[in-house]
C-alpha cells in the first residue's frame, strides 16, 4: 500500500504538511423548523411555557388515573437524566482540530439529509392522513361508536390527529438519535486516546441518551393521548364511551409510527450500504487502501450513513416497535376487561405504560452502572467491551423482573382471579428471558469469539465463492433457533393466561391473548438498554473512521477497532432482538384486527380458513410481498452503489494526486451522489408495503360482493397478514444474521487471523462483507418495521375491506 511504501522509504510528510482539511457539506446549520422556534423564545418565557404545560399534563392526568400521574412523573424524570446525560458527554473534549473538521463533515452530511429525507416523509405523511380521513369520514360507524356519541366526523379526526401525532414524535425520536451520534462520536475518538474503558463509556452514555429519549416519547406520547380523549370524551360518564374501548381511539398514533420508521429504515438503509459498499469495493478492494482512509472519496458519505442508517432509523424503529406493542396490549387488556366483568379495568389497560416506565428506570441503572473506575494514566490491557456491557444488560434484566413483578400485582390483581397476577407475573418473566435468549443466540452466530463466525472466516481462505456459500448457510441455518424460542414463548405465555382463572360470562377461559400481551411486555420491558447497545455500535464506527482518517496512532485504532466489532455484535443483537418482538407483537396486533373486523362487521370472526382458494391466494401474496420488498430494498442498494463506484473510480482516475495526498478527494460530491439516490430508491419499496394490503383487500371485497362472500376482503387481508409476518420473521432473521457474521468475519481476520488485512483470505472476506451490508442495515431491519406496520395498517384501513 502506498502508506507503507512511503513509510519504509521515509518519505511519510507530517500530518501538518498534508492537504487534511475536510469540506463543510450544506450552507448554512440546520435545526428542525421546531427547534427553531423554541430557541427563538426568551427563556424566562419559555420556562414559563414548560410550567404551564407540565401543569396542564398532570391535570389531565389526574383528571384521568392516579397511574397516568405515575407514567408521566417517571417520563419527565428519565428526560432530566438524558439531559444530565447529554451535558456529561458533550463536556468531554473534542481532541485535535482535524477530529473536530472531519466530525463537521460528517454532521454537515447527516443533517442535510436528515432535513430533506424527512421532508419527502412529511408530504408523504400529509397526503396518507388525507387518504385516512376521507374513509374514516364514508366509513360505517361501530355499535360501539353509536351507543358512546363518537360518530364518523369526531372518530375520522382522532384517528388522523392520533397518526400525524404518531408520524411527528417518529421523526423527533430519529432526529434524536442523529443528533447525539453526529457529537458523540468524535469525543469517542478523542477518549481513545487516553483509555478504552472511558471511550466505551462515552459512547454508552451517548447512546443511553437516545434510547431514554426515544422510550420516554413513545410512553408519554401514548398517555398524554389516552388521557387527552379520556376527559375530552367524558369516558365512563352516562352514555358516553367506556374506557375499555378507548384504546382503540390510539391505532393511527402506531401507524403514524410504523409510516416514518419504515421510510426512515429504507432511505437510511439505502444511504449508510450504498456509500459503505462503494468506498469497500474502490477503497479495499481494488486501491488496497484501509477503511476510512482519508483518500477515499465515499469514506464521509460512509461515515454519514453510520448516523442517519443505524441510529436516525433505528431510534424511529424502536419507537414504533414500543408504540405499537403498547397500543395493541391495551386494546387486548381493556377487551379482556370487558369480557371479564373486572371492576376496575383501568389497570389492565394501563399496564403497558406502567412497565415502559419501569424500563426508563431499570435501564437507566444499568446504563449508568458502566463507570470509567480505571486510572486513564494507567495503561492497562483492553478489555472485553462486550462483558462490560453484558454486565450492565445483567443489573437491568434482574431489575426488570423485580420491577415487573412488582407491577403485575399492583395493576392486575382482581377480586374475580386472586391468583390471576402470579401467572402474568410468569408470562413476563417468560418474555423477559426469551429476550435474554435472543441476544444470546445472535450473539453465538454473529461475534467472531464464537465457531460460527470463525468457521465463515475460515471459508474465506479458500476464495470468494466459499465465503459467500458459507455466510448463506450460516444465516439460514441461525432462523432455527429464534423460532423454537418464540414458538415455545407464544405457546407458554397464552398457556400462562388461559390458566390465570379469568374467565367470559359463559365460563370461558380469556386470558391466553393478554397473557401473550405481557410476554411481550416482558420482552420489551428492557428495550432501553438494548437501544443504547444498538445506538453505541454507529458511534463506536464512527469513532473509529475518525481515529483513521485524523491518523491517530496505531494503539488508538487498536481500541477502536475492539469497539467497533463489538459495536457489530450489539446491532445485530438488537436487530434479532427487534424482530422477535415484533412477531409477538404482530401476534397480537392481528387478533385486534380480527376482533375490529367482527365489531364493524356484526359478525363473529375467529378463524381464517385458508382451504378457501382466495385466502389461500392471500397468503400467497403476503408471502410474495416479503420477498418482492427484500429484493427491491437490496436492489436498491445496488444501484445506488454502482454510482458511487464509478465516481471514487472517476476521482482517482482524474485526480492521481490523492494517492498521494497532493490532491484532496471530492467528499460532497459523493455524499450528494447517495443522498438523492437514497431518497429516489426508498419510494418504490415503501409503496409497496402500504399499497399491497389496501389495494388487496379492496380486489377481494368487490369480488365476495359479487360472490355472496361479504367477509372475503377481510379474511384475504387476514391471511396475507399472518403469510407476511411469517415469511418477514424468518427473512429477517437470515438477512440480519448473516450480514452481521460476514461483517464480523473480516473484523476477525483484520485483527491478524488467517494473513490479516490485504491478504487473499481479507479481500474474500470484505466481499461478503459487501453482499451483507444491504442484508444486514437495509432489507432485515426494514422488514420487521414492514411487518408490523402490515398489522398497523390492516387495524386502521379495516373498514375498506367490509
Amino acid at each position: 500500500m502506498m502508506i507503507e511504501d512511503d513509510m519504509e522509504n521515509g518519505s511519510l510528510r507530517p500530518y501538518s504538511d498534508r492537504l487534511r482539511t475536510f469540506p463543510s457539506m450544506r450552507s448554512k446549520s440546520y435545526t428542525p423548523l421546531i427547534f427553531r422556534i423554541f430557541m427563538g423564545i426568551n427563556v424566562r418565557v419559555l420556562f414559563i411555557l414548560l410550567l404551564l404545560c407540565l401543569g396542564a399534563i398532570f391535570y389531565v392526568g389526574a383528571s384521568t388515573s392516579p397511574i397516568i400521574v405515575f407514567v408521566f412523573s417517571v417520563c419527565i424524570i428519565s428526560f432530566l437524566l438524558s439531559i444530565y446525560l447529554t451535558k456529561w458527554v458533550l463536556s468531554k473534549d473534542e481532541g485535535p482540530p482535524e477530529m473536530a473538521q472531519i466530525s463537521d463533515a460528517i454532521r454537515d452530511g447527516a443533517e442535510g439529509f436528515f432535513r430533506t429525507q424527512y421532508g419527502t416523509i412529511s408530504k408523504m405523511a400529509l397526503l396518507l392522513a388525507l387518504v385516512i380521513l376521507s374513509i374514516y369520514l364514508f366509513r360505517s360507524s361501530t355499535p360501539q361508536q353509536e351507543s358512546s356519541g363518537v360518530g364518523r366526523v369526531t372518530s375520522a379526526y382522532i384517528t388522523v390527529a392520533a397518526f400525524l401525532l404518531g408520524a411527528l414524535c417518529s421523526g423527533v425520536a430519529g432526529y434524536v438519535g442523529m443528533w447525539v451520534s453526529v457529537r458523540a462520536n468524535v469525543r469517542v475518538s478523542s477518549a481513545a486516546r487516553r483509555s478504552a474503558r472511558e471511550a466505551l463509556q462515552v459512547a454508552v452514555r451517548a447512546g443511553g441518551f437516545s434510547a431514554i429519549v426515544v422510550v420516554g416519547m413513545a410512553v408519554i406520547g401514548i398517555a398524554i393521548l389516552y388521557a387527552t380523549f379520556y376527559v375530552w370524551l367524558g369516558v365512563d360518564s352516562p352514555g358516553s364511551m367506556k374506557v375499555t374501548d378507548l384504546p382503540l381511539l390510539l391505532v393511527g398514533y402506531g401507524f403514524g409510527a410504523s409510516f416514518v420508521a419504515l421510510f426512515a429504515q429504507l432511505g437510511g438503509g439505502i444511504y449508510t450500504k450504498a456509500a459503505d459498499v462503494g468506498a469497500d469495493l474502490v477503497g479495499k478492494v481494488e486501491q488496497g487502501i484501509p477503511e476510512d482512509d482519508p483518500r477515499n472519496p465515499a469514506v464521509i458519505a460512509d461515515l454519514v450513513g453510520d448516523n442517519v442508517g443505524d441510529c436516525a432509523a433505528r431510534g424511529a424503529d424502536l419507537f414504533e416497535s414500543i408504540a405499537a406493542e403498547i397500543i395493541s396490549a391495551m386494546i387486548l387488556g381493556g377487551t379482556m376487561a370487558q369480557r371479564c366483568k373486572i371492576e376496575d379495568p383501568s389497570g389492565f389497560i394501563l399496564f403497558p405504560l406502567v412497565v415502559h416506565s419501569f424500563d426508563l428506570v431499570v435501564s437507566s441503572v444499568g446504563i449508568l452502572s458502566i463507570r470509567n473506575s480505571r486510572d486513564s494514566s494507567v495503561k492497562a490491557p483492553i478489555e472485553d467491551p462486550m462483558t462490560i456491557l453484558q454486565k450492565g444488560y445483567s443489573v437491568t434484566i434482574v431489575l426488570a423482573v423485580l420491577a415487573f413483578g412488582g407491577s403485575t400485582r399492583w395493576l392486575l390483581y382482581t377480586e374475580r382471579a386472586p391468583s390471576a397476577w402470579l401467572n402474568f407475573a410468569l408470562c413476563g418473566l417468560v418474555g423477559i428471558l426469551t429476550a435474554y435468549v435472543f441476544v444470546c443466540i445472535t450473539k453465538y452466530y454473529t461475534d467472531y469469539k464464537h465457531e460460527p463466525v470463525r468457521a465463515l472466516a475460515l471459508s474465506s481462505s479458500t476464495g470468494h465463492g466459499t465465503n459467500i456459500i458459507a455466510g448463506i448457510s450460516l444465516g439460514l441455518e441461525s432462523t432455527a433457533l429464534p423460532v423454537l424460542v418464540i414458538s415455545v414463548s407464544i405457546v407458554s405465555a397464552f398457556w400462562l393466561g388461559h390458566t390465570s382463572g379469568l374467565v367470559d360470562e359463559t365460563g370461558n377461559p380469556t386470558g391466553g391473548l393478554f397473557g401473550t400481551a405481557v410476554a411481550t411486555m416482558g420482552m420489551l420491558s428492557t428495550a432501553a438498554y438494548i437501544l443504547t447497545m444498538d445506538m453505541f455500535g454507529p458511534i463506536a464506527d464512527n469513532a473509529g473512521g475518525i481515529v483513521e482518517m485524523s491518523q491517530q496512532p496505531e494503539s488508538v485504532r487498536e481500541i477502536t477497532d475492539v469497539l467497533d466489532a463489538v459495536g457489530n455484535t450489539t446491532k445485530a443483537t438488537t436487530k434479532g432482538f427487534a424482530i422477535g418482538s415484533a412477531a409477538l407483537a404482530s401476534f397480537l396486533l392481528f387478533s385486534a384486527y380480527m376482533d375490529e373486523v367482527a365489531a364493524f362487521s356484526h359478525e363473529p370472526f375467529k378463524q381464517v380458513d385458508i382451504a378457501i382458494p382466495e385466502v389461500f391466494v392471500g397468503g400467497l401474496l403476503g408471502s410474495m410481498l416479503i420477498f418482492l420488498f427484500s429484493a427491491w430494498a437490496c436492489s436498491a442498494v445496488g444501484r445506488t452503489a454502482q454510482e458511487v463506484v464509478n465516481e471514487v473510480r472517476r476521482q482517482f482516475i482524474e485526480r492521481p494526486g490523492i494517492m498521494e495526498y497532493k490532491e484532496k478527494p471530492d467528499y460532497g460530491r459523493c455524499v450528494a451522489i447517495v443522498a438523492s439516490a437514497s431518497l429516489r430508491e426508498m419510494i418504490k419499496p415503501g409503496a409497496l408495503a402500504i399499497i399491497s394490503p389496501i389495494v388487496v383487500g379492496f380486489l377481494f371485497r368487490i369480488l365476495g360482493h359479487y360472490t355472496g362472500q361479504p367477509l372475503l376482503g377481510a379474511k384475504v387481508v387476514a391471511a396475507l397478514l399472518m403469510f407476511a409476518t411469517v415469511s418477514g420473521i424468518l427473512m429477517a432473521l437470515f438477512l440480519n444474521t448473516a450480514g452481521g457474521a460476514w461483517d464480523n468475519a473480516k473484523k476477525f481476520i483484520e485483527t491478524g487471523a488467517l494473513g490479516g488485512k490485504g491478504s487473499d483470505c481479507h479481500k474474500a472476506a470484505v466481499t461478503g462483507d459487501t453482499v451483507g451490508d444491504p442484508f444486514k442495515d437495509t432489507a432485515g431491519p426494514s422488514l420487521h418495521v414492514l411487518i408490523k406496520m402490515l398489522a398497523t395498517i390492516t387495524l386502521v384501513m379495516a373498514p375498506v375491506f367490509l
